[in-house]
């Protein structure tokens, strides 16, 4: 059996995981240069309800306040996004930006007045996303990566819980609402995606087999049933009542 692919071409996970890869390395350089040189961009952050402040819907998720913010969202960006685009790969960019726009506009209208940055609202975004797509969708790829995204993240919680000092819980809260948002937005073209099917879920042409394929998916009942229509006229003397069929 052929292992081509027919109707789309599908990405190896080398091609999703590098454009993760490069937008923390893109943000982990960010960091450096501030580190190297003393500075801080957190005025470039998103400042809510202060039309200055938002540049930050745009800069904020590039800055960090330190190395250890920026390893702990730079792990689950990269798992997360590199799900994202291997199994949603033609709504993935689309659904990035909408998380990454639509959280931070969130957060500029109903944030507390301080300067918040981080990645860690399009994580969250994206998490939902994942989980979101599992529900509305109900498909067997789709309710695996959900539980795969519960079990790994579901700590994650607790960052929406309000009065968190110095953690930008509005940001994870709107990161989540933006993610359900495009999971539900996308529901159908995702479905739509899944209608081209891999080479070698399609049978060839001329295959026959041993057994009929839906063998297995009958009940007992319905296959004694078939064989009882299928049995030859007996004479009236000849019973088969007593017959285990």
């Amino acid at each position: 059996m052929s292992t081509t692919l027919h109707k789309r071409e599908q990405p190896t996970l080398g091609e999703s995981l590098m454009p993760p890869i490069l937008f923390i390395i893109f943000i982990a350089t960010i960091e450096i240069v501030q580190s190297l040189n003393g500075w801080s961009f957190t005025t470039w952050g998103l400042y809510p309800r202060r039309f200055s402040g938002l540049i930050g819907v745009l800069t904020s998720p590039l800055l960090h306040s330190g190395y250890p913010h920026l390893i702990s969202n730079s792990v689950p960006f990269i798992v997360l996004g590199t799900i994202t685009l291997y199994f949603y790969r033609k709504v993935a960019v689309p659904v990035f930006v909408i998380i990454y726009v639509l959280s931070g506009i969130s957060v500029w209208l109903i944030a507390r007045p301080s300067y918040h940055i981080g990645l860690s609202g399009v994580v969250y975004g994206l998490v939902s996303f994942v989980f979101w797509v599992g529900v509305f969708r109900r498909d067997r790829v789709s309710i695996v990566l959900a539980l795969v995204v519960t079990i790994l993240y579901s700590g994650m919680f607790l960052g929406i819980s309000p009065d968190q000092e110095g953690i930008s819980w509005e940001g994870h809260l709107m990161g989540a609402f933006s993610g359900i948002y495009a999971a539900f937005l996308f529901r159908n073209q995702i479905e739509a995606l899944e209608k081209d099917r891999y080479s070698w879920e399609e049978e060839e042409e001329g295959t026959t087999y041993f057994l009929h394929r839906d063998v297995f998916e009958k009940t007992l009942q319905q296959r004694r049933d078939e064989q009882k229509l299928q049995q030859p006229d007996l004479p009236y003397w000849i019973s088969t009542k007593d017959w285990d069929v």
